[in-house]
């Protein structure tokens, strides 16, 4: 009896995500994605927008560790991304020069006399909010960081099992709809054939989609859709969905072994979020895997991206007009759900309604931008991602080269016909040759560059062949 006591005294004190209060879900006590790792610069600031409020990520030499504090500082409100490390390995605010250590503490203040203790003052500090790496993701914690390590890490528990048996292809983008749209439309499996037809859907796969709530509380759902994608061959597929930010597909076949689909979705603001979407493998044969591991990862982003746009459009416009028919509270009557197969949905909406979860609840939609704005792509995922940056880099300066090539070539072909009266025609021809493959491999590294700015205007469903 003291011994169980005793056990109970030491055992770690967890809290639920998203608060205690049992009828509200508050976004606030949750931890959310906000960068892969790899894509973080540790020589600048990086910048994101959780939940409307900016924040500042920066990499502290001293302690080798990433840092998060509120993007402003406590002096005139200036933004933190705009400023620099310093050579002390400080953030330095580009305004006036304080400069913070990891904890948000002010070290310096420049324009203080030395006998000045300013710095040291509780209003000199920056809010830092508590940040770890789970799965080669940066986890902010954005409500009262004492609860910070009492809350889980939202982590897709299967990777854990057997880690050096997964190859993972990973992906992000700033979306122009909400958190919960994103949500939404990931768990419903049932649009693929028709939404991505012709990209990674096809539509002679339809079949009827029974699905069936496996287990549901204020933590998410689990689900399963015994017969599966595509008509049964792929196998039974298992939904789980971990509230309020991340939800994944599993299904293991004897074509493919096991295959999952992760999706992340961080909210930003009203009518925005990141999604953060991982595809995990573990394949029956190594073939394959060898084929993936091949594949540049800026070139897996640029199909990726293009998958994504399949239902961009729709998507935003759809939550506005589920916007004007009251949301989630009347969901049932806005939206005619007569089949299993939006089981999930239905699932998904009733989780929002009896825990108070909808987001940003008292503020509307901002306009839609015309649908190329939709679609860019460059500030919702190129800038931000590592290896589309250098890859957008390098195409550029291969372009130029080319292009410095092809005029050289170009000036120099009637000096030599005209000097080298002997030269032979089958050095012409090659020399013409070579500059003509030049041009062609210029302009088609041009179409190349203009996927890293903007997506594609017409989905591959829509294409008429």
């Amino acid at each position: 009896m003291i011994k169980s006591t005793l056990e109970k005294a030491k055992a770690p004190v967890v809290l639920p995500v998203g608060g205690e209060d049992e009828n509200n879900f508050n976004y606030q006590e949750v931890w959310y994605p906000v960068f892969f790792v790899e894509d973080l610069d540790k020589n600048i600031p990086n910048s994101f927008t959780l939940l409307e409020e900016d924040i500042v990520i920066w990499w502290e030499e001293k302690t080798t560790q990433w840092r998060v504090f509120a993007d402003k500082c406590p002096h005139r409100l200036a933004p933190l991304t705009e400023g620099r490390i310093n050579e002390e390995g400080l953030l330095e605010c580009p305004y006036h020069g304080w400069a913070f250590s990891g904890g948000g503490d002010c070290e310096v203040i420049p324009q203080q006399q030395e006998n000045q203790r300013a710095h040291t003052s509780s209003r000199a500090c920056v809010r830092s909010y508590p940040c770890k790496i789970e799965q080669d993701l940066l986890f902010v914690y954005a409500g009262n960081a004492n609860n910070a390590d009492k809350t889980p890490i939202p982590i897709v528990d299967p990777l854990e099992e057997d880690k050096d048996k997964w190859l993972v292809l990973n992906t992000f983008r700033d979306i122009p709809y909400s958190a919960l749209t994103l949500l939404e439309n990931v768990l419903d499996s049932s649009h693929i054939p028709y939404t991505h037809h012709g990209s990674v859907g096809d539509r002679t796969n339809v079949s009827t989609v029974e699905l069936e709530i496996i287990s549901s509380n204020r933590q998410g759902f689990r689900g399963v859709w015994q017969e599966g994608p595509r008509k049964g061959k792929l196998g039974t597929q298992y939904t789980t969905f971990v509230a309020p930010n991340l939800m994944w597909h599993d299904l293991t076949s004897k074509q493919f072994g096991r295959t999952m689909t992760v999706v992340y979705a961080t909210p930003i603001s009203k009518g925005k979020c990141r999604l953060f979407a991982r595809f995990p493998f573990q394949f029956s044969s190594k073939i394959p895997q060898f084929f993936i591991k091949l594949t540049p990862r800026w070139y897996s982003h640029l199909n990726q991206n293009a998958i994504l746009e399949d239902d961009q459009i729709f998507l935003h416009y759809q939550e506005r007009y589920l916007e004007k028919l009251r949301g989630s509270e009347k969901y049932e009557k806005a939206c005619y759900l007569p089949t299993k197969a939006d089981l999930y949905v239905t699932e998904f909406r009733q989780w929002i309604n009896k825990f108070n979860a909808e987001l940003f609840p008292h503020q509307t939609l901002p306009p839609t931008p015309a649908h190329d704005v939709l679609l860019e792509r460059y500030h919702s995922h190129t800038e931000n991602c590592s290896s589309c940056r250098q890859a957008l880099k390098y195409i550029k300066k291969i372009r130029q080269t080319l292009l410095v090539f092809s005029a050289i070539i170009w000036s120099l072909i009637p000096l030599i016909t005209l000097k080298v009266a002997s030269i032979s025609p089958l050095i012409i021809y090659s020399i013409v040759t070579v500059n003509l493959i030049s041009i062609l491999l210029y302009f088609y590294l041009g179409k190349i560059e203009q996927k890293f700015y903007l997506g594609q205007t017409i989905a591959p469903r829509n294409v008429k062949k």
